[in-house]
């Protein structure tokens, strides 16, 4: 499944609700994460259980669930099992980000490109890099190395990746939900073949399973009102 379910709602500010047992449910959500369609279900669903949209950084998610600041959270793998249970979401495509005065942005928008394509390329891999590339935790037996060049000093972010790339001092590989967030008018992106894909989960901890953590694992599995756990 790509990054098409949807961009995510606004987040409520509401602490509960008027059921009189001031229930809610927090769901944390990581930049590029799409949990539209879940908060639809959730609201449709448990109308008197107040669901509230918490943005956090990549790196943030897990001791955003640690520390109580949310019930559960939709982020990329891996996580630490010893401490959270996680569902896989969805498999993202990765793509290549270049400059729109770099030579692949010539070719088509459907055309592919491939690994060895950016052999002469500096890759530019933010801190908060999501793609498991050989090496990294997470990462399949089978992941390659990264492509290219490595750069002298690896960006912060993202977001600084994405500025430099407009700079056309390299290109970046990040999810395609990624490059649509971080969109800009100099900088295009290319469908990119052989790249692991980014795992996308719900996560929760463990010892806090509780019926509204089934709830939300039971609509992101797709089990309707009446089917059984």
């Amino acid at each position: 499944m790509d990054d098409d379910a949807g961009t995510a709602p606004e987040a409520t500010t509401d602490g509960g609700g008027d059921d009189g047992a001031g229930r809610r449910f927090r769901l944390a959500y990581v930049p590029g994460a799409t949990p539209a369609k879940w908060v639809r279900t959730w609201r449709e669903r448990l109308p008197d259980v107040p669901l509230e949209l918490v943005a956090v950084e990549p790196g943030d998610a897990e001791r955003a669930l640690r520390d109580d600041e949310a019930d559960a959270a939709i982020l990329r793998l891996p996580v630490d099992r010893d401490v959270l249970s996680a569902i896989r979401l969805y498999e993202e495509a990765p793509v290549v980000l270049v400059s729109r005065d770099h030579l692949l942005a010539a070719l088509e928008p459907e055309e592919p490109v491939a690994l060895d394509d950016l052999a002469d390329d500096v890759l530019l891999r933010p801190l908060d890099d999501v793609v498991p590339w050989a090496g990294e935790a997470g990462a399949p037996d089978d992941a390659p190395q990264p492509p290219g060049r490595p750069a002298d000093e690896r960006p912060a972010t993202t977001g600084d990746a994405v500025v430099l790339v407009a700079a056309n001092v390299g290109v970046a590989v990040v999810p395609q939900s990624l490059a649509r967030l971080h969109h800009r008018k100099d900088v295009t992106y290319r469908r990119l073949e052989g790249a692991p894909s980014a795992p996308v989960a719900l996560a929760w901890v463990a010892d806090r399973d509780d019926d509204l953590v089934e709830e939300m694992v039971g609509i992101v599995r797709g089990r309707t009102a009446n089917s059984s756990r």
